[in-house]
């Protein structure tokens, strides 16, 4: 379908987190303002855990599941959730047309492995031979092949028969955003009429926490929320899965597709990140939505990770914006890299649909409450080392 004016409908949307699975489990939990916290398990990391998820499902061959690894079966899982919202499960004809754009990092280590061969480097006498033998010998095989970040995007077409173009991007937060980016985009230039765009990530991670805190990025030893970590911030590592399904309006219309909410405009950026460059970003990709604005009917979802002073920054820019009432969803969700702003966007969409904003997060100032009717939702991403992005979505009716 061509035309003039190509509008892209929101029509489906699939979310597993630490919150539960499905629209009603998130939105219950947003409005309840309660985390799901973990603060023992990789203590004294901060965690947001999935919660517990019977992947069978939408995964249902045992086969298909021992072969991915969790961040697979979780992204797997979400964009069943996607499909059958909307009514795309099962439509072989629909499934063999449809694009999809993931975003994703690059697989998980077999930490046994890693922390045994470490370990007896210490004592070998050839430490360049010991480590290639133990590579060659300890590795399954199939690890190299779990490890290519485009195998989401192999297991979703495998398990639901999604089978038009396929794009992964890496890239960590801005991967997410470039996929929703590009997925828009070629939707309003005629070059697709629906898209399945998501990713996944698995937080339970001690080699990413490791590598984390060499950065000095960790959340540890007590939970707060996003714009409560003072000066040194920290993230709080999450497991999420997020899917939406973007599909040109009149191809939405022609099979009967409900729109849950208007996807109008995506833009990314990637500053230098030197002192005030992430909030006079943000001012610059403000411009691209800025005419659109419904004052008293505008609300923003922020993927503030928490780490500083990235998070100082997106705080200050929203200063500036202060008559938006903001939420920090990674103070629900924990932040999850790729797939961050497309839960965003996807809890856009449902809280449109919903009609209402649910309450603030913490008591800091930033978050305040939001009364009359909800209309529009900014969409920021700030991401904790690189990587900036602002989308604009709006109701469905």
């Amino acid at each position: 379908m061509t035309g003039a004016a190509r509008e892209a409908w929101i029509t489906g949307i699939g979310m597993v987190s630490s919150l539960g699975e499905g629209a009603d489990a998130h939105w219950d939990a947003l409005a309840a303002a309660k985390p799901n916290v973990d603060a023992a398990t990789f203590a004294p990391c901060i965690v947001h855990r999935l919660a517990p998820v019977d992947f069978d499902k939408q995964i249902p061959k045992k086969g298909d599941q021992r072969q991915m690894e969790p961040w697979q079966r979780i992204g797997t899982y979400a964009a069943g959730l996607a499909l059958d919202s909307a009514g795309a499960k099962g439509h072989a004809e629909l499934l063999a047309r449809m694009d999809m754009i993931v975003a994703a990092g690059g697989g998980e280590r077999d930490v046994a492995v890693d922390a045994s061969i470490m370990t007896g480097l210490q004592n070998a006498a050839d430490r360049g031979a010991y480590l290639n033998e133990r590579l060659m010998n300890d590795l399954r095989p199939t690890l190299f092949l779990a490890q290519l970040s485009n195998l989401l995007a192999g297991n979703i077409s495998i398990v639901h028969g999604v089978t038009g173009s396929s794009r992964t991007f890496m890239g960590e937060e801005l991967a997410g955003i470039d996929a929703l980016r590009i997925a828009l985009s070629r939707i309003t230039a005629g070059q697709s009429d629906i898209g399945l765009v998501g990713g996944a990530y698995n937080g339970e991670r001690i080699d990413m926490m490791l590598l984390k805190e060499f950065g000095g990025f960790n959340l540890k030893d007590r939970f707060a929320p996003v714009w409560q970590r003072g000066p040194r911030g920290g993230v709080a590592v999450g497991s999420l899965g997020a899917f939406v399904v973007i599909e040109e309006r009149g191809h939405a219309e022609a099979r009967g597709a409900r729109c849950l909410a208007r996807l109008r405009s995506v833009a990314s950026d990637r500053s230098r990140r030197k002192p005030g460059d992430i909030t006079a970003t943000l001012e610059k990709l403000w411009r691209n939505v800025a005419d659109r604005i419904e004052p008293g009917r505008c609300a923003v979802l922020s993927g503030a990770s928490g780490a500083e002073p990235a998070t100082a920054e997106e705080r200050a820019f929203f200063s500036i914006h202060s008559d938006l009432p903001v939420r920090a969803t990674g103070t629900m969700l924990g932040h999850t890299e790729e797939p961050q702003f497309v839960m965003n966007v996807a809890l856009a969409a449902l809280t449109l649909d919903r009609g209402s904003l649910f309450p603030p997060f913490d008591d800091s100032g930033v978050e305040r409450p939001m009364t009359g009717a909800l209309r529009q939702i900014v969409v920021t991403g700030v991401g904790h080392a690189w990587g900036e992005g602002i989308a604009l979505i709006e109701a469905g009716t």
